[in-house]
């Protein structure tokens, strides 16, 4: 699995966390499906691609602000309980986030 799939992955499971929890539903709801598209439209047309840092450090942030704002909210609930739920992907982004991010080349 690449890094964008992997990332991809993540969000998903992180919205699912969310929206379990927030909206007791056991399938993403409508508001919580439309970030998940939302994310993975973002995530693949990322001009990084595969060298594509964490969203919170890279330069562009090419999500529009409502769905930025929702996305941190779902991000602050679930990534505490990522460590325990799935301790390889938390892992993972925890080290990716530790990377510097590329520049944007103009």
């Amino acid at each position: 699995m690449n890094r964008i799939e992997r990332e991809i992955k993540t969000v998903g499971i992180m919205i699912n966390m969310y929206c379990r929890h927030r909206h007791r539903s056991d399938k993403p709801c409508g508001s919580c499906q439309e970030l998940l598209d939302y994310a993975r439209q973002r995530t693949l047309k990322c001009p990084f691609g595969e060298d594509k840092p964490v969203c919170a450090k890279c330069q562009i942030h090419c999500y529009n602000p409502e769905m930025r704002v929702k996305v941190k909210e779902v991000m602050k609930f679930s990534g505490p309980k990522m460590i325990s739920v799935h301790p390889m992907r938390a892992i993972r982004h925890f080290m990716a986030a530790r990377k510097e991010a590329p520049m944007i080349k103009k």
